[in-house]
């Protein structure tokens, strides 16, 4: 239904290497307007990639083509398993997006740091 409500308001949507990318239109805004810690340049949800806008899915996309890969390894584990991974880290008093081990992992497997 995101997609959907983003194609509405004018975002971009491609087929790219078996994922769907949308960018652009009224994301950018939308995203703002949450909380600064739920805030994000592009996040993956399966199969779909959503960037605020298309530079910044362009500078991320390697990035979240591993985020892409892990869901395809672990199903809908992967939003429960990343959220654990992220609750782990708060109560280790650590960061929870920048020592996450998927995040970490998906680091190490691109080419570009992400622009979270």
């Amino acid at each position: 239904m995101f997609v959907v409500a983003a194609r509405a308001a004018g975002a971009r949507m491609q087929f790219m290497d078996g994922t769907l990318e949308v960018a652009g239109g009224g994301i950018g805004p939308a995203i703002a307007r949450l909380p600064r810690w739920m805030q994000f340049h592009a996040i993956t949800l399966g199969h779909v990639i959503i960037g605020v806008d298309e530079a910044r899915l362009a500078a991320c996309r390697a990035h979240e083509r591993v985020h892409v890969r892990q869901y395809e390894r672990w199903g809908v584990l992967f939003f429960p398993l990343y959220l654990g991974s992220s609750l782990l880290q708060l109560a280790l008093r650590r960061d929870p997006y920048w020592d996450n081990h998927f995040e970490r992992q998906a680091r190490s497997l691109s080419a570009a740091p992400p622009h979270h």
